[in-house]
């Protein structure tokens, strides 16, 4: 098995990507993680559907663990799936570096990410645009990452909802305040406009997939990405000035 990349991403440190493999080319799925490797992208995002949480069907473990073999990407596994717990360990095995559950769908969800933990992989939890923050309030200190949903999940290309904007705000705050290094990721709608946006009102981590994939090269996609974000980055970092409207672009 091919080791992954890690986990070394502190809190305020830089921005990462996660192109989402539902916007790449299915048929040749091993070139498409070579190419985005060579191109320096670092993680590649896996959206796991199963028909019923929501309205699609994608891939789950075997096509994961056939491809982890092939690349150095760190593997990040979003789980839109009912009863995520039946699945954690064969995802696990399978080549997961991190597990994102949906809250919607755990009964237990301290419990759900205390096994993740329990399996040596990294915890992450996912809320739907509808699902307050309140509801992670406890299990925050447990959690590596949280994802913002900015679109309802199940397909791609969908236009991305401003009122995450406030959302990631609020989330930043709670992390903040209570000392946490955990990552913020938004997925949904996520384009090289808003990019910049995000990153000031928080977000380190960003799943795109329409608008990555479709504009290749893939090294010349990420630098323009890199690049929004390091504006983004640079703005959070002048308080007095104002953040733009443009997030919801396209």
């Amino acid at each position: 098995m091919c080791m992954s990349q890690g986990f070394n991403m502190n809190n305020d440190q830089e921005f990462i990507l996660s192109p989402s493999l539902l916007s790449s080319d299915f048929s040749c799925l091993e070139r498409e993680l070579l190419d985005l490797e060579k191109a320096g992208v670092s993680w590649v995002h896996w959206d796991v559907m199963d028909g019923s949480f929501v309205p699609n069907i994608t891939f789950g473990p075997p096509i994961i663990a056939k491809c982890r073999g092939k690349c150095r990407l760190f593997f990040d596994v979003h789980l839109m799936i009912k009863k995520p717990d039946r699945y954690l360990e064969e995802f696990a095995r399978a080549g997961a570096d991190l597990i994102c559950v949906h809250v919607e769908a755990c009964t237990h969800l301290e419990r759900t990410l205390s096994e993740i933990s329990r399996l040596g992989v990294k915890s992450a939890a996912a809320l739907n645009p509808h699902t307050p923050l309140e509801i992670i309030e406890y299990v925050l200190p447990q959690l590596d990452m949280v994802l913002i949903m900015s679109v309802n999940p199940g397909f791609g290309g969908q236009r991305f909802l401003s009122f995450s904007l406030e959302k990631i705000r609020k989330l930043k705050d709670m992390i903040t305040s209570r000392g946490l290094d955990t990552l913020i990721q938004v997925d949904g709608g996520v384009t090289l406009e808003n990019t910049r946006e995000l990153v000031q009102c928080g977000a380190q981590v960003l799943v795109s997939g329409s608008a990555f994939f479709a504009e290749p090269p893939y090294e010349q996609r990420l630098k323009a990405f890199m690049q929004a974000a390091g504006e983004g980055m640079k703005a959070a970092q002048a308080p007095d000035r104002a953040v733009s409207s443009n997030a919801n672009s396209r």
